[in-house]
């Protein structure tokens, strides 16, 4: 909703020569549309502030010769706009210091001053770099500033400022290009539209480092706007491949592919299936000429290597484009067009190029990165279209079978492998395709020749187990080793166990017994041999699997129990924890791949000797065992009871706690996640027993934070440690809670230096430790926090919707413990408490968390401590409830109205009503409580309202007495309904959430610590136990004090089925209506 206009004043005035500068300014103002008021401020200043809300965003300094440009942009927003008209710049420096608008005005001086901070961005020196980026942080919401970087990026003769200024600008517009509502615009509309008209252009004639940033920066854009904001991107991108230019080329195909990637994961909608129609009638036909002319071509230069490389990077880019286009259903185009790409597919998964070969072992070459995106895309069409595939289907098998048994071991491969052997999976588990593999023979040639070598342990992954340990961990332990020979040999076993378990048992049976046999003719030599016939039995007999609890379903024909006992335990026993860790950690990984198929006595068995691995100088070994004794503990065995009780691994609890601190200060693992988790887990499941250990162990967590915190870098890691810390303040705070004073001693330091430092990082996780402090202690709050509350309200914490969760719960902390001390000592920061509720009240995203603070206010703040802002804070809820009410809100402003009425008594709440306006109880009652108390959820809230709306019944005279009489039976029967009927969980289709943890920006998410959760809070406690049996016995007190108005109301007003439920309440409670 933005109006930008510019004219002169002179050519109003001459248009409408007597009105004068106040008249003309009207006079525009009225012939764009817009109601107004204008306040002439000096010479040449006017500031309008305009009916319905408006603000400049836009200001520019006219030159006194030209008789004053006026220049506004109009959105809505707020209640209040200017519109400024000048003609000297000191009187757009004064508005603009006035108004808080800052432009950037696109000038050299502006351009140099950027270029300087962006090279101290690059320098390591934090002291000249931090501030370099907290400077352009700053001024990142100046219009122009986007437009500034992308002129640097242009201009610049120094090539890493060039790089610097796209990579700024693509993360800039990560943060800042979504438009998330309730949140201001942070990108002006004259910004957006700038970058939007020349950024394909510019991304298509840089250097292809810089080329990379822009692209990732349209596809962020292209998210956000494509296709309805910004309709001709494709055909401006679709204009290129005219170029005959294949580095322009190269860049519209590479922004295609990172916008269109998204299609391979979004849920099928159908805003969805337009978007790709519309993709498809642009760009299928010219990406599938693009791709014959590029082959074509490829015939040309055959002998051309040059031509070659930039040929065949456009044509992996184009089989990943075909992966994108064809993943939600089959088009009808690629249907019509098969013949082509598939024949065209198949000539180059069969193509060897001397040329394209290159000597590195390790760098995956251009041949082999198409020739792997052509197998997936083979696979997906195996998978989702075996039907219209099936005529293809039998000639690549046959080519990637050859391409399977003739290439090499070497690393470079892996990719190629894993996808061609992922393309027989695929196949393999198709009913229609069994046929294939039911020869004894094939299954023989596939087990010999496809998946035994590669599940051989390569000396590549030795040298990944020990100089790469992390990347070797994330890949074997988190399944992000979908790329590589191992995890694609062992789908390929369970897609063969299918439908031929039986032969294929028996094949790998021989071949693990032959392996073992080798092994055990000479371990040290030979103990590759074990290693691989362990994978070999454990991808054999697993067949169903979760991260939760390991191998779920397992093979019957392998017996697994007698492998542990036969080939693990012996190496979990060895007294040299160091000797062979390669086979230490898969046997380590064998316990848990398998602790549900496992009995209890073996799994118990297997946590003393997983102790004592965690001593192994190994990282990969270790951190097994963190992460196996992590995952056993937390078994579930009867009664959803762990199934290792503290009592059973307490004898171990010295050994266990000394060996994991010890661990995080080997080498390599001083910020190990599971190790840190394993921690977590063990006071967890031990409890009281770590007691006494905690005066040790909180210095040595103590420690550890204030070191990571000088740069958090892991943030599970993180997340574990403030969940370790949490619980060892409960778990000892739960025997003693007077040690809670001991624990904001060593812990307090620490969080001053964070909060100092802003960490942004740990700061919410610093609140939500502070508020489970505070809550133990007894109804006092201590001088330390309150020293701190002025500061838990400035504005600047409440800007990062991280902090706001954990802040709110600390508010409420401080509420509950000290409601009276605020009262007394701290009233002058009441407003500032309010403020906070305001600024959050104005929220969707938010709202809730406004409405907990105040009513923790309203619970637990003196009465007339908050007399005198009461009437304001229903005006601000109105406020908000005509400007957008929403499902959430109005189930929130239910419970509060209630809780008001509970607190204060149902007379207060009607008087503030009809105070603010007259009848306005009646309209709330008529149009909120009445057809909305349905959707209120959770035991405690609809409590709240029961109690409240029952008040509202039985104590308010109004009800009785006045026009407001006639709501009585209809509130009555919305209370019966709310004790009744299901929860009205429906919302309109209108609404749409932004959660939290998806707003985008600069902005630490908000991560709940699980063990610094808040007990569940009910205000109203033991004084009202059944709700039903309340309503009753005031329902019973009422009809005593005017004896045969209830039942006649009743009778007349009420239906059958509500009356039999209110029957129902007056038995249960003993009494009867008079």
């Amino acid at each position: 909703k933005k109006i930008v206009f510019k004219t002169k004043i002179s050519t109003v005035r001459r248009q409408h020569n007597a009105l004068g500068l106040k008249g003309c300014v009207m006079k525009m103002l009225q012939e764009k549309g817009l109601d107004y008021r204008v306040v002439i401020c000096g010479a040449s200043i006017v500031t309008s502030m305009v009916k319905g809300g408006c603000a400049v965003t836009g200001l520019y300094h006219t030159p006194p010769r030209m008789r004053g440009i006026v220049t506004a942009q109009f959105f809505e927003t707020f209640e209040s706009g200017e519109l400024l008209i000048t003609s000297g710049r000191r009187s757009l420096q004064h508005f603009n210091e006035k108004h808080g608008v800052t432009t950037m005005e696109l000038n050299d001086a502006n351009l140099q001053t950027l270029t300087e901070y962006l090279q101290k961005t690059l320098n390591p020196d934090p002291l000249v770099r931090r501030p370099a980026e907290k400077f352009l942080e700053s001024v990142e919401g100046n219009q122009n500033y986007p437009l500034l970087l992308l002129t640097a990026l242009e201009k610049s003769q120094d090539e890493v400022i060039r790089v610097c200024s796209a990579v700024t600008f693509k993360n800039y517009i990560k943060r800042n290009w979504r438009i998330v509502e309730d949140e201001p615009n942070k990108i002006s509309d004259a910004d957006r539209s700038a970058i939007k008209a020349n950024i394909v252009n510019l991304m298509l004639t840089s250097p292809e480092q810089i080329q990379k940033q822009l692209s990732d920066a349209i596809s962020i854009i292209g998210r956000e706007d494509f296709p309805q904001k910004w309709p001709d991107l494709l055909t401006e991108m679709v204009t290129r491949f005219q170029s005959g230019d294949f580095h322009i080329i190269n860049g519209v195909l590479r922004t295609a592919h990172s916008l269109f990637k998204r299609y391979r994961h979004e849920f099928k909608s159908n805003e969805l299936w337009l978007e790709i129609k519309l993709v498809l009638d642009t760009f299928a036909q010219p990406l599938t000429e693009l791709f014959k002319a590029t082959i074509d071509l490829c015939q040309t230069h055959a002998t051309d290597v040059n031509a070659l490389k930039v040929l065949f990077s456009s044509l992996t880019l184009i089989s990943k484009l075909f992966y994108s286009l064809n993943f939600q259903d089959l088009p009808e185009f690629f249907e019509d067009n098969m013949e082509t790409w598939m024949t065209n597919f198949h000539n180059l998964l069969t193509l060897d190029n001397k040329l394209l070969q290159t000597d590195d072992e390790e760098e995956a070459g251009l041949l082999e990165l198409l020739k792997s995106q052509i197998c997936d895309n083979v696979a997906l069409y195996a998978q989702k279209y075996d039907e219209e595939f099936q005529p293809y289907l039998p000639r690549f098998v046959t080519a990637i079978w050859n391409l399977l048994v003739t290439t090499g071991q070497e690393v470079k491969y892996d990719l190629l492998v894993s996808n061609a052997i992922q393309f027989l999976a695929s196949v393999c588990e198709r009913p229609h395709y069994k046929h294939l593999f039911e020869d004894q023979n094939t299954l023989t040639s596939i087990c010999e020749k496809v998946i035994v070598p590669n599940m051989e342990f390569r000396s590549a992954d030795e040298e990944a187990f020990e100089d790469n340990s992390e990347e070797y961990i994330i890949r074997d332990l988190e399944g992000s080793d979908i790329d590589t020979r191992r995890r694609a040999a062992c789908d390929l076993v369970r897609g063969l166990c299918r439908f031929f378990e039986g032969p294929v048992t028996a094949i790998f049976s021989g071949y693990v017994n032959s392996m073992l046999t080798e092994y055990a003719k000479n371990p040290a030599v030979n103990w590759k041999h074990k290693d691989a016939a362990i994978y070999l039995v454990t991808s054999l007999a697993s067949k169903a699997q979760t991260q939760k609890h390991g191998i779920t379903q397992a093979n019957e024909l392998v017996n697994l129990s007698e492998f542990f006992v036969n080939h693990i335990l012996t190496d979990l026993r060895s007294p040299n924890v160091n000797e062979f860790p390669v086979l230490k950690a898969d046997a380590i990984k064998y316990v848990m791949t398998f602790r549900s198929q496992l009995p209890k006595e073996q799994v118990l068995e297997t946590v003393p000797l997983l102790v004592a691995h965690l001593r192994a100088e190994s990282t990969v070994q270790h951190t097994y065992a963190a992460h196996a004794l992590e995952r056993l503990f937390t078994m579930r065995g009867a009664n959803n009871s762990t199934l290792l009780s503290a009592a059973e691994i307490s004898p171990f609890t010295d050994q266990l706690l000394s060996n994991l601190f010890n661990a995080l200060a080997i080498p390599g693992s001083t910020e190990n996640e599971y190790i840190m988790k394993a921690i977590m887990r063990s006071f967890s499941l031990l409890q009281e027993t770590i007691v006494p250990y905690v005066p040790t162990l909180i210095g040595q967590l103590t420690q550890k934070l204030l070191l990571v915190s000088k740069n958090p870098s892991k943030p599970h890691f993180n997340h574990y440690l403030f969940e370790s810390l949490c619980l060892s303040i409960r778990i000892t705070c739960k025997a003693n809670p007077a040690s809670v004073g001991s624990f904001e001693e060593a812990l307090f330091p620490v969080f001053t230096e964070i909060l100092q430092n802003d960490v942004q990082e740990f700061v919410p996780y610093v609140f939500q430790v502070m508020s489970l402090l505070l809550e133990i202690h007894t109804n006092t709050i201590p001088s330390s926090y309150m020293a701190l509350f002025p500061h838990l309200l400035q504005p600047v914490l409440w800007e990062r919707t991280g902090n706001i969760p954990p802040l709110v719960r600390l508010l409420q902390a401080y509420l509950e413990k000290g409601g009276a001390t605020i009262a007394t000592s701290a009233a002058d920061k009441i407003p500032g408490l309010l403020g906070v509720f305001q600024k959050l009240i104005a929220s969707k995203a938010n709202d809730h968390q406004g409405f907990y603070l105040l009513n923790s206010i309203v619970e637990h703040m003196p009465v007339d401590s908050i007399t005198q802002y009461r009437k304001q804070i229903f005006i601000l809820l109105f406020q908000r409830l005509q400007s957008s009410k929403t499902t959430k809100f109005i189930k929130s402003f239910l419970v509060f109205i209630n809780l008001y009425s509970v607190k204060y008594g149902a007379i207060a709440l009607q008087e503030i009503f009809d105070d603010i306006q007259p009848k306005m109880f009646g309209m709330v009652l008529e149009k909120i409580v009445i057809p909305e108390v349905q959707k209120v959820s959770g035991q405690v809230e609809k409590k709240i309202c029961a109690v409240g709306i029952t008040k509202i019944l039985t104590e308010c005279p109004a009800m009785m007495d006045t026009e407001y009489t006639k709501l009585w039976p209809l509130v009555l029967q919305a209370l019966i309904g709310l004790f009744e009927l299901p929860e009205d969980d429906s919302i309109p289709d209108d609404e749409h959430f932004i959660d939290i943890e998806d707003t985008p920006g600069y902005q630490t998410a908000f991560s709940q610590l699980a063990f610094a959760g808040k007990k569940e809070h009910d205000p109203i406690g033991d004084a009202v136990s059944n709700p039903k049996i309340l309503l009753a016995q005031s329902l019973h007190k009422l009809s005593t004090a005017c004896p045969g108005r209830v039942p006649s109301m009743l009778s007349t007003s009420l239906n059958a089925e509500a009356l039999q439920f209110l029957q129902g309440y007056l038995q249960a409670a003993s009494v009867q209506l008079v």
